[in-house]
This record gives structure tokens, C-alpha cells and sequence, in this order.
């Protein structure tokens, strides 16, 4: 069976040969090895793939790797397995360009997760989760019913066990509820290229600016709203001959891309978060 190992601890001399013989002592053949050293803040981070035998008792695995490296070294660590596919429930509004995007790859095989449900605050986009025969749910959102409704996501995001939400253009602001429940785990896409002209109108702000480029971001959401560990973020080029609708386009097509990579780096567990920033394995 195949896992992959997330590890960042204090640097110091001698993690790498401590931990690839430590899976080779359970059984374990590493096919893949990623470490990367912060100097300013002296955090050691390493990604491995690993093949373990079936024989291999993961569960015993991780209790021996916590009695022993994980307290020698002071080490935050997960293991994951391949054989467990995640769940990723939606969140959307009324924009479906970011749905039908994640909806197609999923029914394609590119996206190696289950879908249980779409959450939405409106009903507009019903027809494309049945389209794809996937459950929707209609939870509405008022400046009264909120907490109320965040209750109601967070009851079926526990039932069905998810793993992980991805706001898909979702025009709300999460609050602490769910954040707290999935801390670096709700991914949402931004209209535009963070930190440069956040907020509700980026393209009529860039186009007023004569902006050259314009770009969508990808983030783990954070109580800081628009300023949680940024995943993926790409531009694209512009002109004087373009118009704002021109910009729109450009931008939703930003926005289907920096977000699927974004999602596959989660899946593929390329993501580590630490003080509010990212590192991103290859």
C-alpha cells in the first residue's frame, strides 16, 4: 500500500537518515523523498511516498513513529493513505464557470475524490448538480439565519464525513464555525491576484488602473478574510484593447485553473501551512 508521510519539526542534523531508516526498519520503501529547510525560521519540512508491505500494520506504524521520532525530534506529522479516496464537499452561489470546471474533472477521473453533496445560498445552480447526479443542497443565508445555517452545513459536512470544502466562487463570508472544524482545509478561489485589488469589483479596479496583467488566487481560508496560506496563483496579459467584459473572461478562465491545481496539490498532500504561508512541493 502507498502512503505519504508530512513531516516539519525544528531543523537539526540527522532527520533525513533518522526517518528513511525508520521506514525501512517497518517494511517501508520510500519512491519519493521532498525536504525543504526555512532558515529564517529554522523549521525542517519533508514530504515522502512510501510502499509499504501488506503485512504493514499502519496503525502500529504510526504508534511506534510518535513514541519514538516524533518525540526525538519534536515532530508535527500525518500519514495518508492512498487506498482512502477524500471527500470534498462544494460550496457555490450563483457563478457556475468554477463548478462546471471541478464538476467535469471529477466526472473525467482527473480529480481522485468523492463529491457527497453541493452546498449553495441559492437554488440557481441546482440543475448542474443533478446534471452531474450529484445531492444539493439549498441552505439560505440571511444576516439573521446565519449561524443557523452554518450549523446546518457543518451537521452534513460531519455526516458524510468530509474531508475538506472548496468554495467555489461561494459569495459568503465562513466564519469561525467551520474554520475552526477545518483549519487549512476550506480552499477558496479569488477573483483576483492577492494582495492587489481585493474587493468586490478587482477587474473595473484593475481596468481603471491600466493594469498590464490580472490574476486569480487560490487560498486556505482564514479568519483574516482574503488572507489565509496562499496554494496557487497565476496572471495572464492585457491591454489598452481590451474591455472590462474582456477582463471577466480572461479572469474566470484564471480562476477554473489556479483553483483544480490548487485542489490536486491538497489531494496529492503537496501542501504544508506554517505561520500563515505555504510550502508547495513538486
Amino acid at each position: 500500500m502507498k502512503t505519504t508521510i508530512l513531516i516539519h519539526c525544528p531543523d537539526q542534523s540527522g532527520i533525513i537518515c533518522a526517518v528513511t531508516g525508520f521506514i525501512h526498519a517497518h517494511g517501508g520503501n520510500i519512491i519519493y523523498l521532498d525536504q525543504h529547510v526555512d532558515k529564517q525560521s529554522n523549521v525542517f519540512f519533508m514530504r515522502l511516498e512510501s510502499d509499504f508491505s501488506e503485512s504493514t500494520s499502519l496503525v502500529e506504524f504510526e504508534k511506534a513513529f510518535n513514541e519514538g521520532l516524533a518525540k526525538t525530534y519534536t515532530m508535527e506529522w500525518s500519514l495518508y493513505s492512498d487506498d482512502v479516496k477524500p471527500k470534498m464537499a462544494i460550496f457555490v452561489s450563483k457563478y457556475n464557470h468554477c463548478l462546471y470546471d471541478l464538476l467535469s474533472r471529477y466526472k473525467s477521473g482527473e480529480l481522485n475524490v468523492e463529491i457527497p453533496f453541493i452546498i449553495s445560498n441559492h437554488t440557481a445552480l441546482r440543475e448542474i448538480a443533478e446534471q452531474f447526479e450529484i445531492d444539493f443542497h439549498h441552505i439560505a443565508v440571511t444576516a439573521q439565519t446565519k449561524g443557523q445555517a452554518e450549523q446546518e452545513q457543518l451537521r452534513l459536512l460531519k455526516e458524510h464525513r468530509v474531508d475538506f470544502v472548496v468554495l467555489a466562487r461561494y459569495m459568503q463570508i465562513v466564519t469561525n464555525t467551520l474554520i475552526e472544524e477545518y483549519p487549512n482545509k476550506i480552499i477558496n478561489i479569488h477573483h483576483s491576484f492577492l494582495p492587489a485589488f481585493a474587493g468586490a469589483k478587482p477587474y473595473h479596479a484593475a481596468f481603471d488602473r491600466g493594469v498590464k496583467i490580472i490574476g486569480a488566487t487560490s487560498h486556505y481560508v482564514t479568519e483574516d478574510l482574503d488572507a489565509g496560506p496562499i496554494i496557487e496563483q497565476d496572471v495572464t496579459t492585457v491591454s489598452h484593447t481590451h474591455s472590462i467584459q474582456d477582463f471577466i473572461a480572461k479572469g474566470r478562465d484564471l480562476e477554473k485553473i489556479v483553483l483544480s491545481r490548487a485542489i490536486k496539490l491538497h489531494l496529492k498532500r503537496k501542501t504544508m501551512v506554517y505561520n500563515n504561508k505555504t510550502v508547495i512541493f513538486a
